[in-house]
């Protein structure tokens, strides 16, 4: 039996992210997880928690097993998301966004907001541009579905790479 394995907490359908930050600037080193809740929050933070040491973003300078101790891990608890009625129903600092355009989509978590300070307009174009890869004003499209969630944040904490145990591999 693995840990979290009984806990009914962890053992419900959740989606989550994890997220890494360099301690000395707030950099971000990775961040990776599912808006869905398709598995147990346990195995979707199991999964997370690999990937984001992969995150493609960082192909070129991915993380490094003597880095860890210099990183802050943060895991956000996702909701379950809801239809916004227009792209600009949503709070900011309170909601993560996964916005829906065609056959592209893309989201951020509130923390953005939080730590840019950005608009509500600003975030949907910086969505468009950063995670689609379409016009700033895309989200102004009549076919645009915004789902909104809200997170529970656990972290940052210092990350302990004594946690992972001796055969740890990216």
């Amino acid at each position: 039996m693995l840990w979290g394995d009984q806990d009914p907490v962890l053992k419900a359908p959740a989606g989550c992210f994890v997220t890494l930050h360099a301690l000395r600037n707030h950099g971000l080193r990775g961040c990776v997880g599912r808006i869905e809740a398709t598995q147990p929050l346990v195995e979707a933070l199991r999964s997370a928690s690999k990937q984001v040491l992969r995150d493609p973003r960082f192909a070129d300078d991915p993380v490094r097993l003597e880095e860890l101790p210099l990183l802050e891990i943060e895991v956000s608890v996702l909701s379950a998301p809801r239809p916004a009625a227009t792209p600009l129903d949503f709070e900011p600092l309170q909601h993560g966004i996964h916005l829906t355009i065609g056959s592209r989509s893309g989201c951020f978590l509130p923390q953005v907001a939080q730590e840019t300070g950005w608009t509500r307009e600003q975030l949907l174009d910086r969505l468009c541009t950063e995670k689609m890869g379409l016009a700033p004003s895309a989200w102004r499209n009549p076919q645009a579905h915004l789902s909104v969630f809200s997170v529970l944040i656990v972290g940052p904490e210092p990350f302990d790479p004594s946690a992972i145990g001796p055969n740890w591999k990216t």
